[in-house]
């Protein structure tokens, strides 16, 4: 089928191509792109004053499948991811079974290939049961089609463990995605520590154990020749911190995700659990400092570390909440509400935090990006629309997210994934 993009504005952060664009699509790739393109046999869609780019990847997000399926299924995070503009997916590994074998990777891409149509890429567990005690087999997870490793959830607390884990994972060309936190300085706490949490007469998780742990990373990073991705960063030092490695030449990469450059800690005084997240909403300062490094680029990726619960789980009192929040749905407009239209960052900054930066750091060379021949992945939206969040209407189970009944600007209208439409606004 031929699927034929009139007249949006195309955003394309890698090839630079930007003004009022056709985009044919044929066979499942883009076949065209240019000014009044004709073709008669194709379904047409009309994408004037709209924004047109690649379909958004997010290399950051629990489906929760198999094991815990009343909070998500793999169906139900990809029709999510649909309704947000994300055509490829990357979950994590802290399922029951985790995925630390071939035949959980299997399990997932069995699962996705009867979902709604987007790419969900399994990421392998970097120890047996996630138990932080024995490396799991990365040659046989990375051929079962794993394209990345994480112990996200539970951290590897042992050093001399993620040494190893970064060699090996090094000579099979995979990158260790690290949740950087040190488990003896959080334990189970709910909020960050400072002055909410000494208002609320809680224990709190410090920066510092944040900081620790991507120090650590860092310099095994630098040690081995390793890949190491620090997931959700949230402080000013952990970012200085990346920055100085990066400009060390370490192959450092790091994420953070929507809840960070737009929430503080205070957020937990009036949304209590459902602004309980790991690590926690920080402070001020730290917003700004994410801010600074999305925008000097020592920010790589935006990621959602989309974490749906069910409504009874989020309820419990704000010591005994899961800690999570759902973000496949509002990732976009939220980035759009606090980076573009603050002026912050341009549009194809943004974009490229959300599509060929994720993809890179995956090694997924052919997603994140429009091209003549690349895959017919793509995300329709309106930049500027504003629209209030109603959980209600939520395609993914999960309904914890401290945005609702926020308004936001920027609506996702389509998205398409192999020149196929699998999320159209209204539908």
């Amino acid at each position: 089928m031929k699927l034929l993009i009139r007249q949006g504005r195309l955003v394309d952060p890698v090839g630079g191509i930007g003004g009022v664009m056709d985009i044919l699509l044929d066979n499942g790739r883009v076949a065209m792109i240019g000014s009044d393109i004709r073709e008669p046999d194709a379904q047409v869609i009309d994408a004037a004053g709209l924004t047109v780019c690649a379909g958004l990847v997010d290399m950051h997000v629990h489906l929760r499948e198999p094991g815990f399926e009343h909070k998500e299924t793999i169906a139900t995070g990809a029709a999510a991811a649909a309704h947000g503009g994300f055509t490829s997916i990357a979950c994590m590994p802290n399922t029951r079974p985790a995925i630390d074998a071939p035949e959980r990777v299997d399990y997932i891409k069995e699962k996705a290939a009867r979902a709604c149509g987007v790419h969900v890429w399994p990421i392998g567990a970097v120890t047996v049961g996630q138990a932080g005690q024995a490396l799991t087999d990365f040659e046989t997870l990375k051929h079962a089609g794993a394209v990345a490793l994480s112990d996200d959830g539970v951290p590897v607390q042992n050093a001399n463990l993620m040494r190893d884990a970064l060699i090996l994972a090094h000579r099979q060309g995979l990158t260790i995605l690290s949740h950087c936190e040190d488990a003896d300085l959080v334990k189970n706490y709910a909020v960050n520590e400072g002055r909410v949490s000494r208002q609320l007469r809680l224990p709190g998780r410090p920066a510092i154990a944040e900081e620790l742990m991507v120090a650590r990373d860092a310099m095994l990073a630098e040690e081995t020749g390793g890949a190491v991705h620090i997931c959700h960063i949230s402080t000013a030092k952990a970012v200085a911190l990346v920055r100085r490695y990066k400009r060390k030449g370490v192959q450092i990469t790091c994420e953070t995700c929507p809840q960070y450059f737009s929430l503080t800690e205070d957020e937990i005084l009036s949304q209590g659990a459902l602004a309980r997240v790991n690590p926690p909403l920080r402070t001020k300062a730290d917003v700004e400092a994410i801010i600074e490094g999305l925008k000097d680029g020592t920010i790589d990726a935006i990621a959602t570390d989309h974490a749906p619960h069910a409504a009874e789980e989020k309820a419990r009192p704000l010591a005994e909440a899961p800690s999570g929040m759902v973000g496949l749905e509002t990732a976009l407009a939220v980035a759009l509400t606090y980076l573009y239209h603050t002026g912050e960052l341009s549009l194809s900054d943004i974009l490229r935090k959300m599509t060929i930066n994720p993809a890179c750091i995956l090694r997924l060379p052919t997603k994140g990006r429009l091209a003549i021949g690349a895959d017919g992945d793509v995300v329709i939206f309106d930049p500027d629309q504003e629209w209030t969040v109603d959980p209600a209407q939520f395609a993914s189970k999960g309904r914890n997210t401290p945005f609702g009944g926020k308004k936001l600007k920027g609506k996702v209208k389509y998205t398409i994934v192999g020149g196929q439409v699998v999320y159209r606004e209204g539908e």
